[in-house]
């Protein structure tokens, strides 16, 4: 354990980076949002939005009332 102290000591007590760790959780958080908006993607193709005009109600003669 005392072999390691003299490594401590030539890190620069200023300086934090994130290191291999950082990379790798940040690399795959970015493929995962990446898989969700292609999967969005595929899924927004599918959908219809062609809308039609509502079916009159039975009885409704579509005027006004007055």
């Amino acid at each position: 354990m005392s072999d390691l102290v003299p490594l401590a000591a030539d890190l620069d007590q200023n300086k934090v980076t994130p290191g291999v760790l950082g990379f790798i959780v940040f690399a795959l958080i970015g493929g995962a949002v990446w898989l969700l908006m292609k999967s969005m993607n595929k899924h927004m193709k599918r959908v219809d939005f062609d809308e039609g005009p509502e079916p009159a109600a039975s009885g409704e003669t579509g005027k006004p009332a007055a």
